[in-house]
């Protein structure tokens, strides 16, 4: 945790959502990781910026 900053999702609760929408668990567990990591990076960009 860090203030002002994001660092990561919660994956078992992203996961348990994909399940309940009937995402196959291996595609979600291999897709996951990289969508939350560009996420992460442009949620930080977005916070950086003067006007947020």
């Amino acid at each position: 945790m860090l203030p002002g900053a994001v660092v990561g999702w919660d994956l078992t609760a992203a996961l348990a959502l994909g399940e309940a929408l009937g995402v196959p668990p291996a595609a979600a567990a291999e897709l996951l990781p990289i969508i939350e990591a560009v996420m992460v990076a442009k949620l930080n960009e977005q916070m950086e910026r003067p006007n947020g």
